[in-house]
């Protein structure tokens, strides 16, 4: 019960969009082309989702294209079901890409030939120093590095050499392929940066055709330019990557030479956003996998119950600049919350239930109710009432505090779209723990108010012999703390929040028994839900995850 229609549709200006805006106007441009080049090594997470709506957002905006390219040069760590789970990523956000998936691995033989290129030119070289003398040559942020004694090697020679590595003729590691560029420019990146390595791996595409592959910063730059691309958005990491960038294109015979911008990467408050860290998650089964509700994944959140409008809608309100970009969770949780006040219907569920018996039910009747007060499409459902009802446990109280307005002995309650109900009696067990409660309803206050009295109250119940059992699984903040990673000499799993996860055996409505998977509701009183697009079965075991609470309560349990 979900539409495309996002939560705000205007668009909202930042330095990228004035960049595109002065490229359009003076004509460097006459359309933008934009990327999205995840690598197949995990699943995208929420920062993935903020450039996945600026890179496509920025195509539909400005009437463009955006490619959705895998940077599959690594495969050792690279599958299929992580490329295919991205792909589902994207159009489940409401994207889909210009054409064709694309694959870095699609220009493997065009690499090959621009690195022979490059080496022709006496801009290549292969270099045999192992990994340790390559780093203590390479210098540091405050000393220049020093040549190899491989860099002066002969084109004849790196032809050679390059051309056996390729043959498979070299040990993995044994030589590599280097830029020649600096080795004392201020930037380490320029200082001879290696650009293929020997790598026997089985490709997830090509199998076991190469045994060398290209590095990403020389792969990307050139994968951009064959495709076209006009702005090569990326991350604030990168920006000192660009004079690299430059470089490859300036010296290879390529028509094209897009440019590189980057913008503050995402990290939100109470999760981790390191593909290397939630891979641990998931191998030390600290999470039930990928998808886990609890994960900052696109396919977490979405079997939270999250929108696709709503992370749209978050993904604006957090913007795009150079500034640090680190965000409350709250800011996230109240844009799906907002989304989802709009279009969830809403019913009644009990989560810790209490029993209760309506000692003068006879002539009572049931009635209907709207799904949504302000949708009157989404219909009606029947609300049964009848002799054995469940409140929350969490209405009553003997004891009431000050301000109380829910139910009390001897005090009046309305019970969601039903009747006026007194509490005449609390049973209880050995414990003295109440068990159950003896109440009236005043038959004369079905859908109107009781005469001569003002009732203030109201709460849900549900029909004990209409209810539905249902595994109700409620999800909190994965960390207890804001920033779970911030220390390198402390462990971040010792920060994970035991109380992420509650499952409970709780009730629902009739009206939802032939909900499909991913049917989402509100539980009136209680919060958003949906239902487990994994576990739930129409008709059978009924599962509902808790998406988020009606209000943002995490701060006030916090302080």
């Amino acid at each position: 019960m979900s539409s495309n229609t996002p939560v705000s549709a205007a668009p909202v200006s930042n330095f990228i969009r004035t960049i595109i805006d002065g490229d359009l106007a003076s004509g460097k441009h006459s359309s933008i082309v934009t990327r999205f080049p995840p690598e197949p090594n995990g699943y995208l997470h929420v920062g993935h989702a903020k450039s996945i709506c600026l890179n496509f957002g920025l195509a539909k905006d400005y009437n463009g294209k955006c490619n959705l390219r895998f940077d599959d040069t690594n495969p050792e760590k690279e599958n299929a079901e992580y490329a295919q789970s991205i792909q589902d990523d994207v159009r489940w956000l409401g994207f889909q890409w210009n054409g064709e998936v694309r694959w870095a691995s699609d220009y493997f033989d065009a690499l090959y030939d621009f690195a022979v290129e490059l080496i022709n030119k006496g801009l290549a070289y292969v270099d045999d120093l192992t990994p340790e003398q390559m780093r203590e040559y390479r210098g540091t942020l405050t000393q220049p590095g020093r040549n190899s004694p491989n860099r002066d090697r002969s084109v004849a020679e790196n032809l050679d050499l390059f051309r056996r590595m390729k043959a498979g003729e070299f040990a993995d590691g044994a030589m590599v392929l280097r830029a020649k560029i600096d080795m004392s420019s201020p930037n380490i990146n320029l200082r001879d940066p290696v650009i293929y390595r020997i790598k026997r791996a089985h490709h997830i595409r090509t199998g076991d055709k190469w045994c060398i592959y290209p590095m990403y910063d020389y792969t990307h730059c050139i994968s951009d330019a064959l495709e076209g691309i006009t702005h090569s958005i990326c991350t604030l990491e990168f920006e000192d990557h660009r004079p690299l960038y430059d470089w490859v294109l300036d010296n290879i015979t390529i028509p094209c030479h897009p440019r590189q911008y980057e913008f503050s990467r995402l990290e939100l408050h109470y999760t981790i956003t390191s593909k290397r860290k939630l891979l641990q998650l998931v191998n030390e089964k600290k999470v039930s996998g990928w998808d886990d509700p609890r994960m900052p994944t696109i396919s977490g959140m979405r079997r939270r119950g999250y929108t696709p409008e709503g992370i749209r809608e978050f993904a604006k309100r957090i913007g795009v600049s150079k500034s640090e970009n680190i965000v409350d969770m709250a800011i996230m949780e109240g844009a799906i919350r907002e989304d989802l006040e709009l279009r969830a219907p809403r019913v009644m569920a009990i989560i810790n239930p209490l029993k209760v018996t309506i000692t003068n039910a006879d002539g009572a009747q049931t009635r209907e109710a709207d799904f949504h007060p302000n949708m009157p499409e989404l219909g009606k459902r029947v609300v049964p009432f009848s002799k054995d009802l469940f409140i929350e446990a969490d209405d009553f109280a003997e004891v009431p505090p000050a301000g109380w307005k829910r139910l009390t002995l001897g005090g009046e309650i309305r019970l969601r779209h039903s009747y006026v109900m007194r509490c005449d009696e609390a049973v209880k067990d050995a414990t003295g723990k109440v068990v159950e409660l003896k109440c009236s309803i005043d038959h004369d206050t079905l859908g109107k108010n009781p005469e001569g009295r003002k009732v203030k109250g109201v709460i849900h119940f549900l029909s004990k012999e209409h209810a539905l059992p249902a595994e109700i699984r409620l999800y909190d903040r994965l960390f207890t703390v804001p920033e779970p990673d911030a220390d390198r000499d402390v462990d971040f799993c010792t920060h994970l929040n035991p109380a992420s996860l509650t499952v409970v055996q709780g009730w629902v409505e009739a009206a939802v028994r032939d909900a499909a998977p991913e049917t989402r509701y509100q539980f009136e009183r209680l919060g958003y839900f949906v239902t487990d697009r994994r576990d739930h079965q129409p008709g059978g075991k009924l599962v509902f995850n808790r998406t988020v609470t009606l209000r943002d309560s995490w701060a006030k349990e916090q302080a």
